[in-house]
């Protein structure tokens, strides 16, 4: 990365690439950090569109929209550990009868260099409903969230992956009270970072402990947690958390960046 380095303190990341009357939404990067990808949208939250800058020789090339996007609507993007898929949420149309038009998500494979038609992940107990933000382990394993078609009852789940297939969900027992969106789950599974949410987003980091317990759930930091955050991402070295701030009302996000390193080895 050629950016200024933050320490424990956020600071903001290329906020160049947010044209005017747009909101940016989340930025992640590719496994080898030569790809960001960031979703945009217009202030009505009508509109989502995912773009992508890329490397060349050192120097950010100009934004152009991800292969993935169409005339529908695309956010939550994730790759896998590896590189070689990425998922993401849409509301394009689910060729299955009785699926309602939401967000579903869906995936693409990287096959000899080139990128797949997106195909929609099933996850069958959870057709009914809307589903976004994926997020997969070494295993195989699929974290997102969930709600009902108006947006309530919203908690993170997760999908395991037999034999191609993924199964149906079960929801993740962190602190029942919360409602809780956007997670970020670690490749190895052993440490979780999501979005509570209340009268604005908090973002908390929670521990999967020897038994499979989620465990030392707690909000990070007040350097971090401090006008409304969600959308985390962890960058593979497990040192740099990427995450959208601002105030909902204002409608300026800014996706910031900042050391986060302490904060996982002492949860």
């Amino acid at each position: 990365m050629t950016e200024i380095i933050p320490n424990d303190i956020p600071i903001e990341f290329k906020q160049d690439l947010i044209p005017q009357n747009k909101i940016i939404h989340k930025g992640i990067f590719s496994p080898d950090l030569e790809e960001y990808y960031y979703t945009l949208s217009d202030k009505n939250f009508d509109n989502f569109d995912v773009f992508k800058i890329e490397k060349d020789n050192g120097v950010w090339t100009e934004p152009k929209k991800a292969f993935f996007t169409t005339e529908h609507n695309e956010h939550g993007m994730s790759f896998s550990p590896s590189g070689n898929t990425i998922y993401f949420s849409s509301t394009r149309p689910v060729e299955i009868d009785s699926i309602p038009k939401t967000w579903h998500i869906w995936k693409s494979d990287k096959i000899n260099g080139n990128w797949t038609e997106p195909v929609f992940v099933d996850i069958p107990n959870l057709r009914n409903k809307l589903v976004s933000h994926p997020t997969i382990t070494n295993s195989g394993t699929l974290y997102f969230h969930s709600s009902n078609l108006d947006y309530s009852e919203m908690d993170i789940y997760r999908s395991k992956n037999i034999n191609g297939e993924f199964k149906d969900a079960e929801r993740i027992k962190i602190n029942d009270r919360l409602e809780k969106c956007t997670p970020y789950i670690s490749p190895k599974e052993d440490y979780l970072i999501f979005a509570s949410i209340g009268n604005e987003l908090d973002l908390m980091i929670s521990n999967n402990n020897e038994n499979g317990k989620w465990t030392n759930t707690k909000k990070l930091n007040n350097k971090i947690n401090n006008k409304g955050q969600g959308n985390p991402y962890v960058t593979p070295d497990n040192k740099f958390l990427f995450f959208t701030t601002g105030d909902h009302l204002e409608k300026k996000w800014k996706v910031k960046w900042v050391n986060i390193d302490s904060d996982i080895k002492n949860n």
